[in-house]
């Protein structure tokens, strides 16, 4: 030791000599999702059916750092996943036609030294770690050392732009993923509500999304965005992630929730529960409006409707709602206009959106295969509209300030209509009710 500071294992001949003996061979097997490899590659056949004679690089991408040496949990790029299958950090795949090859950061074994000294990639650190050959062998796909990689790791847009489109039609593996990840919710659903009464003696809104977090990651890979529980004043917020406030037995509890399965196919599900377990006559009043706006956005979901229609359905009973409250200071047809919108007050956000592997899925298509496109078998969206009555908006009458109300399911588009993926969620105010009142006594 100098000036009593323990010398670096790394520099010690001895230890490093003794630390490559004595280790039997563990469980090496990549966690692969059944079925992930051959939906892979049925992907990069339609990516090269697309984009004929292309080379094409896609990387898996890296952890981003949290604070000094630590780092977020790693989640592989989307597009890359959907063509592996692998969910390697640091990974890079060459896509040429339909064939891949996989280039990966070789994992530190016994013999090397990174084995005890790599904190990113030593086994001793991170677990048993596959190599190259037990990936090859695993998504069937030829795999070398990410430091043989030549090709530049680029972002092409025309690429992601195919991707995106590419993947807003599902197949069977992949709805059979996002069903999984919509029961996983529901059941999370259950397990938040189940919180109500200990969320309101004290820990508040934290309590519940802490709930259905550690649900999503028992079940699954985790929460397939940042859990929403807004209670409240809180409950108008679109995005209220904060959680940082109490859960209020006489408000409505807005909760926006998805599990994101092992596969990182994701549902997007949300609900608008009153915390005491019945609604008042002005928080039905909101709720009713919404849940009418929400069936004329499903009615409006078919193969050969344009994917504007949910919104333009589901806007139009918002706009005659808020009139027949007085709420609108145009006529209906003014604020429906373009020039108008004035509805759009308490309903800013849009109404819908596909869902996959990241929850606002595709987003990188071109407007007109996108907005301006027309639903196809195979799509999955969401249809999600709401009011937002914020505690301190002059234009609402006292009774309604602080009332948030969203309704969101998740939808497969089918060859004759479309198929309501959360339709185990109740969606009028006596049935949530009675639900929320069967899964309290559990």
């Amino acid at each position: 030791m100098r000036d009593g500071r323990p010398p670096k294992l790394s520099d010690v001949a001895a230890f490093t000599e003794y630390m490559t003996t004595g280790w039997d061979v563990p469980d090496r097997t990549p966690s692969v999702v059944p079925g992930a490899a051959e939906a892979a590659a049925a992907h990069r056949a339609r990516l090269a059916e697309a984009l004929p004679g292309r080379t094409v690089v896609l990387a898996a991408g890296e952890a981003p750092v949290r604070s000094n040496d630590t780092s977020y949990d790693f989640r592989p790029d989307s597009d890359f996943f959907w063509t592996t299958g692998c969910s390697v950090e640091n990974a890079v795949v060459v896509l040429r036609g339909g064939d891949a090859t996989l280039y990966l950061p070789p994992p530190a074994q016994p013999g090397d030294s990174g084995f005890f000294a790599d904190a990113r990639y030593g086994e001793l650190w991170v677990g048993a770690a596959p190599g190259l050959a037990d990936w090859a062998r695993a998504l069937d796909v030829e795999v070398r050392p990410r430091a043989e990689l030549t090709e530049d790791v680029t972002r092409d847009e025309e690429v992601a732009r195919t991707l995106a489109e590419l993947r807003m039609y599902k197949d069977e593996w992949e709805i059979g993923q996002l069903r999984e990840a919509v029961d996983r919710t529901v059941e999370g659903f259950a397990a938040v509500v189940r919180e109500i009464p200990t969320a309101i003696a004290g820990p508040g809104e934290r309590w519940l999304q802490g709930t259905f977090d550690r649900y999503a990651r028992a079940y699954g890979n985790g929460p397939g965005y940042t859990t929403i529980v807004g209670s409240g004043r809180h409950a108008p917020t679109l995005h209220w992630v904060r959680c940082d406030g109490p859960v209020l037995p006489d408000e409505v509890l807005l909760l926006d929730m998805g599990v994101e399965v092992n596969s990182y196919y994701t549902a997007d599900v949300t609900r608008t529960f009153p915390a005491s377990g019945r609604f008042s006559p002005a928080q039905r009043q909101v709720h009713d409006l919404v849940e009418q706006a929400h069936r004329a956005g499903l009615a409006a979901v078919g193969p050969g409707r344009r994917f504007t229609e949910f919104h333009h359905a589901a806007m139009e009973v918002i706009a005659r709602g808020l009139a027949d409250w007085g709420l609108l200071p145009v006529s209906v047809d003014e604020a429906l206009s373009d020039t108008g919108q004035h509805h759009r007050r308490y309903l800013v956000c849009g109404v819908g959106h596909h869902l996959g592997l990241d929850v606002h899925d595709c987003g990188r298509a071109a407007e007109d295969a996108y907005q301006g496109a027309v639903m196809a078998p195979g799509m999955v969206l969401t249809v999600e509209p709401g009011l937002y009555f914020h505690p301190h908006d002059l234009t609402v009458p006292p009774e309604l300030r602080g009332i948030g109300v969203r309704i969101e399911d998740d939808l497969l588009v089918t060859p004759d209509g479309q198929e309501v993926l959360s339709s185990a969620l109740p969606l009028e105010a006596d049935g949530l009710e009675k639900w929320m009142a069967v899964n309290l006594m559990m």
